[in-house]
């Protein structure tokens, strides 16, 4: 067990590493849909229509694939469909990224536990591939339905309260927590929460809405323009991953921070929660306004002040950028080809 936690950031790399796939497809189908759309919204008919449901399949899946493959690395293949369907629950009850890498390692925990039992000789061939997932999925979703669910669900209201009693006072303050929610589980219910209180108040006070737009796209445009800046600090994946989050981060898709997030979370998290707030308290002293319900580049046509919304979206990039640089540690590949190459070797045997 201590060795297991002891690796715990090679599980999570190797959950990213399978995730990466799904965020980029995801993402960029989504993005593209909305972009040509021309439409601050995502498209629901026709062709773009079809590619936005493409995008947001993505999307949905990513958050299982992350935790299941997360469960793999720790126990190995009897731990997929626990770690999946766990982080499905956990997605599905609104606790985001975070809550399936939680349901992930929760998952692997039960796993572990439940492969020392030792049954007949008549059962044990069907241990892996039965009895092990059945009883993972059953424990390791009760803990995350009866444990985590409501206590964030309860979290969540209270935070919604709080931002709305804080609207009379320090607008700094605000724009700085709201920033700090963006992009502290990017996509996930912090994000959603400032989002949609910036939405309910947009009709009086859009430059709410103005400081959660432009801090949605700037930490994927920071982690685009560090894995140019600075390569040695990331691997292949992550470069690729770059590329993609350079469209996404445009289009206002702050998932696409969401790999690097969790390859390295002590690191990237504050970084990117340093940039997004810079950039939303940037936007409320320069008084940008937007009046669409999305966020990035895209609704620059919309907004009010759009040169002081456009610095905003500079200024937040460039800290992210800026701390990620400084931050992270030049990534050492040989534990992570290792690791893959066991992977390949494991997926390569056939027991029946």
């Amino acid at each position: 067990m201590i060795a297991m936690f002891k690796n715990m950031k090679t599980h999570l790399m190797t959950g990213v590493s399978y995730m990466i796939p799904f965020v980029v497809a995801g993402g960029v189908f989504l993005a593209l849909s909305v972009m040509f759309s021309g439409k601050t919204a995502v498209p629901e008919h026709g062709l773009l229509g079809n590619i936005s449901t493409i995008g947001l399949a993505g999307m949905a899946l990513y958050v299982p694939i992350l935790g299941g493959f997360i469960t793999y690395s720790m126990v190995g293949k009897p731990g997929i469909g626990p770690g999946m369907i766990s982080a499905y629950l956990a997605f599905q009850t609104k606790s985001g990224f975070l809550g399936g890498m939680i349901a992930g390692i929760v998952a692997g925990v039960v796993v572990y536990y439940l492969k020392k039992l030792k049954g007949p000789k008549s059962v044990g061939q069907v241990m892996p591939i039965f009895i092990i997932p059945l009883l993972g999925s059953l424990i390791s979703g009760l803990i995350i339905l009866l444990v985590l669910a409501t206590p964030m669900a309860s979290f969540m209201a209270f935070l919604n309260d709080f931002l709305l009693g804080m609207r009379s006072g320090s607008k700094i303050l605000l724009a700085i927590i709201l920033g700090c929610m963006i992009a502290f589980d990017m996509g996930g219910p912090f994000n959603k929460t400032a989002f949609f209180f910036a939405v309910a108040v947009m009709p009086t006070y859009p430059q709410l809405m103005a400081c959660v737009a432009v801090a949605d796209c700037t930490p994927p445009l920071g982690l685009a323009i560090a894995t140019f800046l600075a390569k040695k600090k990331f691997n292949q994946e992550e470069t690729e991953a770059g590329k993609a989050a350079l469209v996404m981060g445009a289009i206002g898709i702050t998932e696409g921070a969401i790999p690097f997030a969790a390859a390295d979370p002590l690191r990237v998290i504050p970084s990117i929660m340093i940039g997004s707030a810079s950039a939303s308290v940037t936007s409320i002293l320069l008084n940008a306004t937007n009046h669409a319900p999305w966020g990035g580049l895209i609704v620059l046509p919309v907004v009010g002040n759009w040169f002081g919304y456009l610095v905003a979206a500079i200024v937040g990039t460039a800290v992210t950028t800026a701390c990620i640089v400084l931050l992270k540690r030049p990534i050492n590949n040989s534990q992570g080809e290792k690791k893959e190459k066991a992977l390949k070797e494991e997926d390569l045997e056939l027991n029946f």
